[in-house]
């Protein structure tokens, strides 16, 4: 019949190529859409906040995505599963630093610019975080100002600060990174603590 093709038993439909790009872009889909809930469950129990637990979470699925997303399927779970932990060690790593501020700032009395309060300054881990809600938001708000004033610093007191009580780098390895004397360091994070101790008293905060 005019105008039909009749295949004979030789013809065979063209091969079909399977893009390896979609397909690991749909096993990640698939993957992250199945583990989600079971991911939230994991950071809730390690945080106890939701919203730090989804921050957590979405945090992870971008990572795995940006770092693995054309990882085959069978290797994903350990792979998140990692990611999870280290973004919630993390995020206590972090806390705790920030907790640390407060208690840094609370104890900073000397007048001594060589003085650096972290080579004295003794914290019991149970004081990172208080036990009641009110408590914890008024220290997330303390720290909330605390970071807007380190961002007011010096330069050189704002690194020299970030250096010890962020990266927890001694007095040395921040004279080496900044390339100045260790007495240097210690002024510098004196007088970055004594700043953002007054300015914390000037919003009527006290530690």
């Amino acid at each position: 019949m005019p105008g039909r093709f009749f295949p004979t038993h030789n013809t065979r439909p063209p091969p079909f190529h399977k893009d390896p790009i979609l397909a690991s872009q749909r096993e990640l889909s698939d993957f992250l859409a199945a583990s989600e809930r079971r991911a939230f469950k994991q950071a809730m129990f390690a945080v106890r906040n939701e919203e730090t637990a989804l921050d957590i979470v979405q945090d992870s699925m971008m990572k795995l995505a940006e770092k693995y997303g054309d990882r085959p399927a069978d290797e994903l779970p350990m792979l998140f599963q990692r990611i999870i932990q280290n973004t919630i060690r993390d995020y206590y790593r972090r806390s705790k630093v920030r907790s640390l501020w407060t208690t840094l700032l609370s104890s900073f009395s000397s007048e001594d610019e060589d003085y650096d309060p972290l080579e004295t300054l003794v914290v019991e881990s149970e004081s990172y975080t208080p036990n009641t809600p009110d408590g914890q938001l008024q220290q997330s708000q303390v720290l909330d100002i605390i970071e807007k004033q380190i961002t007011l610093l010096p330069a050189r007191q704002r690194e020299a600060f970030l250096m010890r009580y962020w990266e927890d780098m001694d007095v040395a390895e921040t004279a080496s990174a900044m390339g100045c004397s260790e007495g240097s360091v210690k002024t510098h994070c004196s007088r970055a603590t004594h700043a953002l101790a007054s300015a914390l008293k000037a919003k009527g905060i006290t530690l």
